[in-house]
């Protein structure tokens, strides 16, 4: 079995509304949710791996597909993020492969400093301008290499009104 099946089947049933429901336990009660990891589909997993380099991620799995990466788990502390070819899902998928070209994910990232996360991040095409936010939060959007988007948020400043 693939990883990334094994991590859609454990998502998968850590999500549905009736996981960890097992009989004579109480009905309405909530599981307990341990980790939530996104798995981002892209036609190359390597201009990812580097841009997250970038920002102090690191490598702790990869799984090679052909003479490419199909597979990585990136971390940085307790924050992972996987990303996955659309070549290596298709094989996981094989039996509904449109299944895996949907529009692109959306992350949103807390750090601590946005000035030095936009100074690692340089080059990267900017979707969203700096802005600051009626919450409070100073945030940069931007594209991965993989095409999704991602906000950069630094949270505490004055809020805009």
């Amino acid at each position: 079995m693939r990883v990334i099946t094994l991590v859609l089947l454990i998502s998968t049933l850590l999500l549905h509304p009736l996981a960890g429901r097992m009989e004579g336990q109480e009905k309405g009660k909530a599981m307990n949710v341990k980790k939530l990891t996104p798995v981002l589909l892209v036609e190359e997993v390597e201009p990812c791996v580097q841009f997250w380099a970038k920002l102090g991620f690191q490598k702790t799995v990869e799984v090679p597909e052909g003479n490419k990466l199909g597979f990585v788990i990136l971390q940085k502390g307790d924050v992972e993020l996987m990303y996955q070819s659309y070549a290596s899902v298709e094989k996981d998928f094989s039996s509904n492969p449109l299944l895996t070209h949907k529009g692109p994910t959306f992350l949103y990232v807390e750090v601590e400093n946005l000035e030095d996360t936009i100074a690692a991040v340089k080059g990267a095409e900017v979707v969203m301008p700096v802005r600051t936010t009626f919450y409070g939060s100073k945030e940069i959007g931007v594209k991965d290499p993989g095409g999704h988007m991602v906000t950069f948020a630094q949270m505490g400043v004055a809020p805009q009104k």
